[in-house]
């Protein structure tokens, strides 16, 4: 186990901001941060990031926490493999209790898969750079490429002895289990109950999550086999699915937020040729086609994209796909075409560092000038294939969802081809129409079916909002006063100490409310106060994500209101006096009034059954409570129907 030495010491090293922005690009908010989910598919940005109380809060999918609770459930890791990220990050050594110190046969089976990754990759290390084999054809491979030791070290390239069996025993020895290296796919299971290595006699280029740990492997053949692909890659597992993943995004990140905007490449090698041209914000889809999620991984980071194309025109045909699926996922697209028969890895190799910079800044055009380009070469004169790549274009700016950007694409595609404005406007709309029928259609909908107004008197009326939805209102607004402003002076006397003694008689219909209600009675009861930092640390899953739903504010008022235009917001702390009594006197009105709805319930259960000595108890019940509802009111200056 993990000493709780270790654990407070990550705690007051750790920086809730820089952990998060390793995942996804924070935008100041006031004194908070926001951002895109990086749990939902979302457009407008709902994820909240309070450096002041050290938590964040996902509206869209409702999860919140402090930066552990974050790293857990963006990696799927435990508490435990959390503090270890965590404290590898931050510099922090990791002290355990020998006495209770985990096997490897106790550690889940996640952990065990990326401790094993992690195995493999230090001994494809080690073989590239301290093995005779590795060296002389891994290593010179590497350098042929132009590849420094800088820039090995921080790919952690690696290299694949020959041999059928070289690296699973050497796994098996160090204690590694056969299943698990199954698992991982870096030992293949034959028939007949025999195993071999996935990876042999190839050089190896490892698969960083956004974490830094090591998912997955590809790996390049170095001889001139036939029948052998040149490329083979790891197969799926539990912590590797390619769909989610881009080559080279844990080491581009930072530079991609920082240049904004991110170059799309297609190999290993083109990843790592840019870096050592000084251009480090490059990914790479590793050869499989541009998926939804690469995109909306990359859209954390940026929304501008730049697709880099060599000179196959086939390779560029196919690719034009992946441009329509990042207009359609909202992002922004620039391409870039190199020289024919080169590509990325090739180009930058021969015009050196200074030149390929020059060209990506020269040769950068917008994806309409691209296509139109394109198509212009191949219609030469031809009419018919003229207006085909002309719908072709207008088909791309179809599936762009903001309807400005719509708008500007079309103006500048009528000035690029020479066709007036309203004609492309028609072909965008005959798209559109059609693409909102397919819609329809899939919806089991006629597609030219009229829609028929809803007459006035079928719209049914305001569903009334019921007592119990009334009463958890309040209480949500109790616990969060609490969480907010526990320790703050309300009439002559701490919020929870006065909230506790005027709440003595009311008890919590919601589980998690009450649990954190009840802890905050108990402490005040002991003079052991406590706040949202214990229950953000301590509390369950739910409790955590309760209370950084309560202590997270969505908006500021801005400084300017009061500076500039002299409109003053008071703000919470200056009215908590107020605001508690108020409170208080709401909560006790809603439980009122749901015993009033519950009690109503047996004046009709005991009327019905003809029990006239039961009846009597809730007619008193019921008039002691109106009168009581009555008196609240009053206190609250609101008028009840009699």
């Amino acid at each position: 186990m993990i000493t709780r030495e270790t654990i407070d010491e990550v705690k007051n090293r750790i920086d809730i901001v820089d952990v998060i922005s390793d995942f996804v690009s924070l935008k100041k908010s006031g004194q908070n941060y926001k951002a895109l989910s990086p749990f939902n598919n979302e457009k407008s940005p709902s994820f909240f990031v309070v450096p002041s109380k050290g938590i964040f809060k996902d509206f869209s999918s409702g999860k919140g926490g402090d930066a552990f609770t974050f790293v857990m459930e963006h990696e799927k890791l435990s508490y435990a493999e959390a503090i270890r990220y965590l404290a590898k990050k931050y510099g922090v050594e990791i002290k355990e209790d020998r006495t209770q110190s985990e096997s490897k046969e106790e550690q889940s089976e996640r952990e065990s898969l990326y401790i094993l990754m992690n195995f493999a990759k230090e001994y494809y290390k080690n073989a590239l750079l301290q093995v005779e084999e590795g060296r002389s054809i891994g290593l010179s491979y590497f350098r042929e490429r132009g590849f420094n030791d800088r820039t090995i070290e921080k790919f952690e390239l690696g290299y694949a002895l020959e041999g059928w069996e070289n690296f699973s025993k050497e796994a098996i020895a160090k204690g590694y289990n056969k299943d698990l290296l199954e698992k991982t796919g870096l030992v293949v299971k034959k028939d007949d109950g025999s195993s071999y290595d996935r990876f042999r006699g190839r050089v190896i280029f490892p698969v960083h999550n956004l974490a830094g740990k090591v998912i997955a492997f590809g790996a390049r053949m170095l001889g001139k086999e036939k029948n052998q692909p040149k490329y083979i890659n790891s197969p799926e597992t539990d912590i590797y699915h390619k769909s989610d993943v881009l080559y080279g995004l844990y080491q581009a990140k930072n530079a991609i937020r920082q240049n904004d905007v991110c170059y799309l490449v297609e190999g290993y090698t083109d990843v790592i040729s840019m870096h050592q041209a000084d251009v480090e914000n490059v990914v790479a889809s590793s050869g499989t086609a541009l998926t939804e999620n690469q995109i909306k991984l990359i859209r954390r980071f940026t929304e501008n994209i730049t697709v880099l194309f060599d000179g196959d025109a086939a390779g560029i045909k196919a690719a034009l796909r992946g441009i329509d699926m990042i207009l359609k996922g909202g992002l922004n697209v620039r391409v870039l075409l190199f020289p024919d028969n080169d590509d990325p890895d090739s180009f930058s190799r021969k015009v050196g560092t200074t030149e390929f910079q020059k060209y990506l800044k020269e040769h950068t055009q917008d994806f309409v000038s691209f296509k139109a380009n394109l198509f212009a070469k191949e219609a030469a004169g031809d009419p018919i294939k003229k207006a085909e790549s002309i719908k072709e274009i207008v088909s791309s700016i179809a599936v762009i969802p903001d309807p400005i950007k719509r708008s500007v694409y079309i103006q500048e595609t009528s000035h690029l081809l020479k066709i007036s404005e309203p004609v492309l406007l028609s072909e965008l709309n005959k798209i559109l129409i059609q693409e909102r029928r397919k819609t329809d259609k899939d919806k089991s909908r006629e597609p030219d079916a009229q829609e028929t107004p809803i007459p006035v008197e079928d719209i049914e009326p305001q569903v009334k909002v019921d007592a119990q939805s009334l009463v958890h209102y309040q209480e949500r607004e109790t616990i969060r006063l609490l969480l907010n402003y526990a320790d703050q002076s309300v009439e002559q006397s701490k919020l929870t100490d006065f909230l506790v003694h005027e709440l003595e008689d009311v008890e919590f219909n919601n589980p998690i409310f009450k649990d954190i209600y009840e802890k905050f009675k108990t402490a005040a009861s002991s003079n052991q106060p406590i706040d949202s930092h214990y229950f953000l640390h301590e509390g369950n899953d739910a409790v955590k994500a309760a209370v950084s739903d309560l202590i997270t504010p969505r908006y500021d008022t801005s400084p300017h209101w009061s500076d500039k235009y002299h409109i003053y917001i008071p703000k919470e702390k200056d009215v908590l006096n107020e605001m508690a009594l108020s409170n208080v006197l709401r909560l006790k009105f809603r439980v009122v009034q749901k015993m009033m709805e519950d009690n109503l319930q047996k004046v009709k259960q005991a009327e019905s059954s003809g029990n006239w000595e039961e009846l009597d108890r809730a007619l008193e019940m019921q008039t002691g409570l109106k009168k009581a509802e009555s008196e609240l009111a009053g206190s609250l200056g609101i008028v009840v129907a009699k």
